[in-house]
């Protein structure tokens, strides 16, 4: 198989980037995305040019590294999948594929395709965690949790944070990934004790990092490859909009005593 590849070469964050053509031939269909992305490389290192810089890791869809708009589709034309699952297959022998990094003010530039999604970290340390000490590890069946919570919560554990949420939004809005990080934990009775505190820190730190506004367009969830729902965005809402009513209530009470 033959393709003629339009990809973006940036040496940095402040740079100003552009497209350059390559063209590329005996790739498989069974080949991967990444594999054919290799070949390229190896291509352009033979011929003393420098390779195209792009993120990857583990290559079977858990990482969420692989953060490439193939066709101005984050991840590729493939459903449910993440660019690393995707098979040169889907293509037409000879076409012309456009590869892009993520576009997000909150996700710089690195190099080439690969972007600095350390925002996303920082909203994991504003509190997607559990910090409430429990002691040595309880029996699995000790602490009773309904199986409808339970696959709810596995719902919005799935997510791999790789960000192909904010490169679909029009507003690169990072809702979805920030729902699905709160509300995995919200929804279990470990995280009941830090529930509100979780949920404004995290959507504080979301704003602090400069993505936008979700204005309901729903791509983001069309985007995802582990299909996390877009209900979660707004179980999120109601989870912020009941940790700010609480909070008032607490600071008036203590107004009155004082």
């Amino acid at each position: 198989m033959k393709f003629k590849l339009n990809v973006w070469r940036q040496e940095n964050a402040k740079s100003a980037g552009r497209f350059e053509k390559y063209d590329i031939d005996g790739v498989t269909s069974d080949q991967s995305f990444l594999e054919m992305l290799d070949v390229l490389n190896e291509k352009l290192v033979a011929d003393g040019k420098a390779p195209v810089v792009f993120d990857h890791d583990c290559r079977e869809g858990i990482c969420g590294m692989c953060s490439l708009v193939v066709n101005g589709r984050p991840h590729g034309p493939q459903d449910h999948a993440t660019t690393c699952q995707l098979h040169m297959r889907k293509f037409t022998d000879g076409e012309e594929i456009t590869i892009e990094p993520w576009r997000a003010g909150a996700f710089p530039v690195i190099r080439d395709l690969a972007v600095d999604r350390r925002a996303f970290d920082r909203i994991i340390q504003a509190g997607g965690y559990i910090s409430v000490r429990t002691g040595a590890a309880p029996d699995a069946n000790a602490i009773p949790v309904s199986k409808e919570i339970a696959d709810r919560a596995m719902d919005a554990a799935a997510c791999i944070g790789c960000g192909a949420c904010v490169a679909a939004c029009p507003n690169a809005s990072a809702m979805l990934f920030t729902a699905a990080k709160v509300r995995h934990l919200n929804l279990l009775p470990q995280g009941q004790p830090e529930k509100d505190r979780r949920t404004t820190a995290m959507v504080e730190q979301m704003d602090a990092e400069g993505f936008g506004a979700c204005t309901n367009h729903l791509e983001c969830e069309a985007a995802c490859p582990k299909a996390i729902s877009a209900d979660f965005i707004g179980e999120l809402n109601r989870d912020l909009a009941a940790a700010i009513v609480r909070s008032r209530g607490e600071s008036e009470r203590s107004g009155d005593s004082a």
